[in-house]
């Protein structure tokens, strides 16, 4: 079963980053990109030439065959993406069961299969999508586990602590450059959301567009210590996160705080963004605290 999110965020990279006809999408730099594995990229991509989005070369890969330049929402909505994903739907109750401490740290895939109703296809995609995303993992020899996780207000909150330390500093490392073409898309990502995104768009979009906003100026310092360990946090904070989007009215406030941030970092004033960023970590601590109600089993 295809993962049909995968598609939509190929079709949003080729608006945000203006893709023209013609311009190569290969199949490993969008899995880098979207931090998933080749074989649902792949799926992704087939689909979008049988819808006419891309074109297909023998030997050579997928390739821009019509700019996207209507609103992401209706260009979604005409391809048939915007339907609801059953493997989708199933994610997320694994994932609201294992935070209720519902499912046991080891499982077989008869037990997923059988609680959730799944047919074989279904069952594959949506452990796939879990192990891609690194919060289960299949056992040597039989069965599956799931991998230690952030799994309590606390731990949630203890995360953005780290990051309160790491991420400000990372925006004063020696050398900091953050490429022209990454600002505008990270500053069209922020737009989009205030135009209506927030409320539009699912959880995983949510998570995944703030997961990229920050992770794009860390990886802006050039030092890999910092690029790895904030990734490492993002990777385990990801239950909880999806959990949290329950309160949407906080995300107008953070979107124009993230664009502050661009500003000051667009005029070389790392000094000021760093403490503007620090700012924006405490106050997303502060609306977590007031919510922690929401993230208990």
């Amino acid at each position: 079963m295809i993962d049909r999110s995968i598609a939509t965020q190929i079709v949003e990279l080729i608006k945000t980053e203006g893709l023209e006809i013609g311009q190569h999408l290969p199949a490993q730099m969008l899995a880098d990109r979207l931090r998933v594995s080749r074989s649902p990229v792949n799926e992704a991509l087939a689909l979008l030439h049988e819808k006419g989005v891309l074109t297909r070369e023998k030997n050579r890969g997928f390739f821009v065959a019509k700019p996207v330049v209507e609103p992401l929402s209706e260009v979604v909505s005409e391809l048939g993406l915007a339907e609801t994903d059953l493997v989708t739907s199933v994610y997320f109750q694994i994932a609201d069961d294992r935070l209720k401490n519902a499912l046991p740290d080891e499982f077989s895939e008869q037990l997923i299969r059988n609680r959730y109703a799944l047919t074989s296809a279904q069952l594959t995609a949506v452990l796939g999508r879990i192990a891609q995303e690194g919060w289960a993992e299949r056992k040597p020899g039989y069965g599956w586990q799931f991998s230690p996780m952030l799994t309590t207000p606390d731990s949630l909150l203890k995360s953005y602590r780290l990051r309160l330390a790491l991420e400000p500093a990372a925006l004063l490392e020696p050398g900091y450059r953050l490429e022209r073409k990454t600002l505008e898309r990270c500053r069209d990502v922020e737009k989009h959301l205030l135009a209506g995104g927030i409320e539009t768009d699912t959880a995983d979009q949510l998570h995944e567009r703030g997961v990229r906003f920050h992770e794009s100026l860390v990886e802006a310092s050039g030092n890999s210590f910092f690029i790895d360990t904030i990734k490492r946090v993002n990777r385990v904070r990801r239950l909880l996160s999806y959990r949290s989007m329950q309160h949407r009215e906080r995300y107008a406030e953070h979107a124009k705080q993230h664009l502050h941030v661009l500003e000051l970092l667009e005029s070389e004033r790392n000094e000021e963004a760093s403490v503007a960023m620090r700012e924006h970590l405490l106050h997303t601590l502060d609306a977590l605290s007031q919510i922690r109600e929401i993230l208990e089993p």
